[in-house]
């Protein structure tokens, strides 16, 4: 993405959260709530409200309880925000002092930072590649 622009979150990317049994969890929703899901969970398509011939996804995600990947936030839950502009974001973030976990993690479909906002909540930061 451009980083002139903005750093600022744009949207949502998932929401995890944990269960004892991911499989049985995804079994319920797709036999109950007729979602299409995989072993990751399920994806929700939408248009960009700026941009309506881009898609964006935002993922659900069941967790195995006991995962660390939330940690160190002891929540059951993780949400991962979609941004603009994620290095542009973390130093505003430092600035303000908030806890930056970790490096930025750059991954052929994006980059990710981790953050714990001020009640210990693990955030993920994610700034999908262009």
């Amino acid at each position: 993405m451009n980083n002139k622009k903005e750093p600022k979150v744009n949207g949502i990317g998932s929401v995890m959260f944990f269960t004892e049994n991911p499989k049985a969890t995804r079994e319920w929703y797709a036999k109950n709530l007729n979602m299409n899901v995989s072993d990751w969970g399920a994806t929700f398509e939408s248009r960009n409200i700026d941009n309506p011939d881009q898609l964006e996804s935002t993922q659900w995600c069941p967790t195995k309880k006991g995962s660390d990947y939330f940690a160190p936030s002891e929540k059951p839950f993780m949400i991962n925000y979609r941004v603009q502009n994620i290095e542009g974001l973390i130093e505003q973030l430092k600035a303000n002092g908030v806890t930056i976990i970790g490096d930025l993690i750059v991954h052929e479909y994006g980059k990710f930072a981790h953050i714990l906002d001020e009640d210990g909540n693990k955030i993920e930061l994610w700034e999908p590649a262009e």
